[in-house]
């Protein structure tokens, strides 16, 4: 019976290491593709929409799938969604690795975002069918430490690979990793599937909130180059509101919606993803655009510029496991309320720094960063599971993670439209292109902060105390 036991719990530590892995090739690709992108601006000639398109198109996908993502995993099975996933994620990065122009490697990285949002949602509900809620919240710390370890390296690597081989080899490095991810997938992790009532995919949701949200990125990124009062741009807003108000309606009344609105009636549910949603927003757009401000305007290699990252990443590996634990002990509130905080003042901290600074100037901004992100990262992410039952899992974690990524495509959007607007208005008062850039980026980053204090406010204002207590009570009581 003992031998037994230490089995199953030495399995369950097995099956976090397989589902850790599988995320790190998602976490690798996006700090490789951060650093490349100045990179693949020059060699394929895209213009800065395009070069927002490579990443937002990733994101966008990712975000308005991943609902769906969620229902698959529930309805067909959690690891064969996860391997499914893992398999769209490594081909679409052959395509990547190959593509020639801008419309292939934009369609690839689309591509690319289909197989993350079948991958992703199943992750967390793996882990939290997994393991017991008075270790879901360390479990989820080491799952997002191990990520950020695909942040660390990611930058290093990138700028290794671009400067001595070539930009496509940032992509074809995740097959390796994917093909390994499929194998360790099915040697660790139990299949499992919401078995509680019918299950199916909510068509016509998905196809309301996929064009709501595609408009709304579309008209944000391109209104600098049609004008924001053109037919084009107008029209895009519309469909962008029409199709929304059309997805919550549809969702309101669908047997079995995409969306279960009925989750959002938990506080804590509501409060965390709100918060996930503004870390996306705040967050997503800075790391594009310091990425191209310390290669375009203070004129760092594509190594330099990865190494410079290490600060912020080295520090979520380091603290946030330790976040997500102690978070199980004394609750969320404190920990995502404190790190929305160190957030925002990093990003401050950013928005003041000029067109010649050193590395040292910059240390302050990351190192408030990755405090403030370990800070913030696991213990919202537990809150919110720790808030849904866990045969909803796939559904909880498919909307914390749709609301990051959502959020993400959306803040990439509405930092490019300010930069883009106040490099216009510099280039027009006469002052150099760089001068001219970080005018719009300090703007930018500025919008960002008051972005991630109004998410410091949120979860002051709504994620409790006590969730893991309560859960760890539940437990025993299923248990006995």
């Amino acid at each position: 019976m003992r031998a037994r036991l230490f089995a199953d719990e030495n399995r369950k530590w097995w099956t976090l290491a397989a589902v850790s892995f599988g995320l790190f090739m998602i976490m690798l690709d996006n700090t490789i593709v951060n650093v490349a992108l100045p990179s693949i601006q020059s060699s394929l000639g895209l213009k800065i929409s395009e070069l927002e398109w490579v990443v937002t198109g990733y994101a966008l996908t990712f975000g308005a799938l991943m609902l769906t993502g969620g229902k698959l995993a529930d309805l067909l099975g959690r690891r064969r969604m996860f391997v499914v996933g893992l398999v769209i994620f490594t081909l679409s990065s052959l395509a990547c690795g190959l593509a020639g122009s801008a419309g292939v490697l934009i369609g690839a990285r689309v591509v690319q975002g289909v197989g993350a949002a079948l991958m992703n949602p199943a992750t967390l509900s793996i882990i939290t069918v997994t393991f017991p809620s008075r270790q879901r919240g360390t479990a989820i710390g080491i799952w997002a430490g191990v990520s950020a370890l695909a942040l660390a390296i990611g930058p290093l690597v990138g700028g290794l690979i671009v400067e001595r081989i070539n930009w496509n080899w940032i992509f074809f490095i995740n097959i390796p990793v994917g093909v390994v991810a499929i194998l360790a997938a099915f040697a660790f992790i139990d299949e499992s599937r919401d078995t509680s009532h019918e299950q199916r995919p909510d068509v016509p949701g998905l196809f309301t909130s996929a064009l709501g949200l595609f408009a709304l990125s579309y008209a944000l990124i391109e209104a600098n180059n049609y004008g924001w009062t053109s037919t084009r741009i107008l029209a895009s807003f519309a469909i962008a509101a029409v199709s929304l108000v059309a997805f919550v309606l549809l969702e309101q009344h669908q047997r079995l919606p995409m969306l279960e609105l009925a989750l959002f009636r938990n506080r804590g549910f509501a409060g965390a993803n709100a918060v996930m949603l503004l870390v996306g927003l705040a967050m997503f757009g800075v790391f594009f655009y310091v990425s191209l401000y310390v290669q375009q305007v203070l004129g760092y290699s594509p190594l330099q510029a990865g190494a410079s990252f290490l600060p912020w990443t080295l520090l979520i590996i380091l603290l946030a496991p330790q976040a997500g634990r102690l978070s199980d002990r004394i609750g969320p509130r404190p920990f995502v309320a404190g790190g929305m905080l160190v957030l925002a003042g990093s990003l401050f901290w950013f928005a003041h720094l000029g067109v010649a600074e050193s590395f040292w100037q910059l240390l302050p901004g990351m190192l408030l960063g990755g405090i403030g992100m370990s800070a913030a990262m696991a213990p919202v992410t537990a809150a919110a599971m720790s808030s849904v039952r866990p045969d909803k899992a796939g559904v909880g974690s498919a909307v914390l993670n749709s609301m990051r990524q959502v959020g993400g495509s959306l803040g990439i959007a509405i930092m490019g439209a300010i930069v883009a607007s106040g490099v216009s208005s510099g280039l027009a008062a006469g002052d150099p292109r760089p001068v001219a850039f970080v005018h719009g980026f300090h703007h930018a980053l500025e919008v960002a902060g008051v972005i991630a204090l109004a998410g410091a406010l949120i979860a002051l204002a709504t994620l409790q105390h006590a969730h893991h207590r309560r859960e760890a009570a539940a437990d025993f009581a299923e248990a006995a």
